[in-house]
């Protein structure tokens, strides 16, 4: 039955025109979940609740906090977690990320959301992140776009791939986090917590 939901979903997402992680990226992430016994997770970009759903069908004791700012995305991601059965373990709110509180901590924060927001993100909600937790970014390598060479020409294009390009660096940099890039999906970032 949720099999056939999250099927649904994926070609929901394509004929939508909805961001939702590559096959082999969100594969890589259950298994992080599971291999590191996650238990609280919070995501920042919620969109139609894929991920979220495959993130909490993990295990029965994971519980997410998810956040999504577009009305229609947000109430698509309701009713599919309700048809995935997962209203205990999901908590949705339909809200912009930086006007988001919370004093909870969380295993891992999941930040898949506007990629030009990344830093503030990171920044914002790092301390939310228990010690040895970790910060999974998603589409880091932006369609192959932030390791060209080459030059853009779209200038919206060019400065959404600078700003991904900075949040890398900022990665890297980070002396509290110990980061590692994976070629997987559109390219993943985890950086655990020093």
């Amino acid at each position: 039955m949720v099999r056939i939901l999250i099927e649904e979903m994926e070609d929901y997402a394509k004929e939508n025109k909805i961001p939702i992680m590559l096959p082999d990226g969100i594969c890589f992430l259950e298994n992080y979940i599971k291999e590191h016994h996650i238990k609280k997770i919070l995501e920042l970009g919620t969109a139609i609740g894929y991920s979220a759903i495959r993130m909490a069908l993990v295990s029965k004791d994971i519980q997410i906090v998810t956040i999504e700012r577009d009305q229609e995305r947000y109430q698509k991601a309701i009713e599919n977690i309700k048809q995935a059965n997962l209203q205990e373990q999901i908590q949705v709110f339909n809200q912009d990320i930086m006007d988001f509180q919370t004093e909870e901590q969380f295993d891992l924060i999941f930040i898949d959301a506007a990629k030009s927001q990344y830093v503030r993100f990171f920044e914002k909600f790092s301390s939310n992140l228990i010690s040895g937790g970790a910060i999974i970014s998603d589409n880091l390598n932006f369609h192959g776009y932030t390791k060209q060479e080459a030059r853009i020409e779209s200038k919206n294009l060019r400065q959404m791939v600078g700003k991904i390009r900075n949040y890398i660096e900022f990665l890297k940099e980070n002396k509290e986090f110990k980061t590692i890039f994976i070629e997987l999906g559109d390219g993943i970032g985890i950086s655990e917590k020093l």
